[in-house]
């Protein structure tokens, strides 16, 4: 599920956008009632290993997972960064935002935006919806 979605221009690199993409992730509802205003981790590949995302993370008191250049492999982190592609992978089966075809950004984020709902809106509904063959799962 999306959790957080930013338009920012092709050549731009990922580490610039890390804080407003990490700050833009809304407010969580947790069992006891409370609402978290940061996640407990944040895994990374190796794009975002910089200093100033580091010390960003550690600051807001989230613990950093986040592959180091040069010397560990990529693929432990493929064990969380699956879903990440996955819901990628989601998001390009609309064909609004597999090419842009607009030149304003704010028409391709509205559609982004129209996107992340309907998936959310499936993958609640998936979960939710009585099947015979399969039990109501319970939040």
């Amino acid at each position: 599920m999306v959790l957080s979605l930013l338009l920012g221009a092709a050549n731009r690199p990922d580490q610039e956008l890390f804080e407003a993409v990490v700050e833009d992730i809304p407010p969580v509802a947790t069992p006891k009632g409370g609402r978290r205003r940061r996640p407990d981790k944040c895994h990374a590949d190796k794009g975002y290993d910089y200093r100033h995302c580091r010390e960003y993370l550690t600051s807001r008191g989230i613990k950093v997972r986040i592959a180091r250049r040069g010397t560990e492999s990529s693929e432990r982190l493929g064990r969380h960064r699956w879903k990440a592609e996955r819901t990628i992978a989601w998001l390009f089966g609309c064909r609004r935002l597999r090419i842009r075809y607009d030149r304003g950004s704010e028409r391709f984020y509205a559609f982004g935006l129209l996107a992340c709902c309907r998936l959310s809106f499936n993958r609640y509904t998936d979960h939710t919806t009585r099947r015979p063959d399969r039990p109501l799962l319970a939040w």
